[in-house]
């Protein structure tokens, strides 16, 4: 087996969504795009699919029609080092989307977003019992997470 990547199914977006995608991640490039030829589901020329690789990682999507939708069930984690890059994503794909709580979003393909601190993750590991708490009681008072409350609900005693 050569890899595992995400498939995401569009009614019509797969190359639109491919190009906002990749025009927000670094370390991102588009591949390649096929089109439906004649006697296909979709009118001949419409894209079928599109591949792209966001951060390293490998995406296809594919335009197949209305049937389905995305899901919070399956969401994307973006782990950011910075506010600068939480901020950045937060406002770029949730336009046109939904603005969630603990830091999730829909962007305005549906599809769930996670965007995360590192140091999120970071000040979890190093937590005690009751500073756990703490930065979670933090984490679920905000929509977009902020590196600094995060820190100071660390720090409270």
């Amino acid at each position: 087996m050569k890899s595992i990547h995400p498939s995401l199914w569009f009614d019509r977006e797969a190359e639109e969504a491919m190009n906002f995608y990749t025009s927000l991640f670094k370390n991102s490039k588009k591949g390649k795009v096929s089109r439906y030829g004649d006697n296909m589901p979709l009118p001949k020329g419409t894209v079928m699919t599109a591949s792209f690789t966001l951060n390293g990682l490998d995406f296809l999507a594919i335009n197949g029609g209305p049937m389905f939708k995305f899901s919070p069930a399956i969401s994307m984690v973006a782990n950011c080092e910075t506010q600068e890059e939480i901020d950045h994503l937060w406002e770029k794909l949730s336009e046109g989307g939904e603005k969630q709580q603990c830091g999730w979003l829909k962007d305005k393909y549906g599809m769930s977003w996670q965007i995360v601190p590192t140091a999120l993750g970071e000040l979890m590991e190093a937590a005690d019992g009751p500073t756990s708490a703490r930065i979670m009681g933090a984490v679920m008072q905000m929509t977009k997470l902020e590196i600094a409350k995060l820190q100071q609900a660390a720090k409270a005693a």
